[in-house]
């Protein structure tokens, strides 16, 4: 799913044709939004701006978040086994926890009762 709805993504060459529009054949961001047929004057103010500041490259970025990197085997393994030394690492302490718990309730009785 995309981010905003009815977001459109316009390609590499299209915001290199409005910025070279407007740079090299002085027109306005009205005339460049009519003649390439783009939703608003506001996306040829910010390809301008960018190519401002970087460049070409700007336009040369992957849109979107980045893809996730397959895990190897070998590096799914190791964070199994170090989940799981953890997940026993836990259980150890909270079962120590509840028997201590426990503990200290028969303690006081037995003590009481023995007196």
């Amino acid at each position: 799913m995309s981010g905003k709805k009815g977001m459109k993504h316009y390609p590499r060459e299209e915001k290199l044709e409005a910025v070279r529009m407007f740079f090299e054949e002085g027109m306005t961001r009205a005339e460049i939004k009519a003649m390439l047929g783009l939703r608003s004057e506001g996306r040829v103010k910010a390809w301008v701006a960018q190519y401002r500041r970087e460049g070409v490259e700007a336009f040369n970025k992957p849109i979107g978040r980045p893809r996730k990197r397959e895990e190897s085997e070998q590096s799914e393994l190791e964070r199994l086994r170090m989940e799981n030394a953890l997940l026993k690492k836990y259980h150890t302490e909270l079962r120590k926890v509840v028997l201590a718990k426990r503990n200290i309730g028969l303690s006081i009785n037995i003590e009481k009762n023995t007196k």
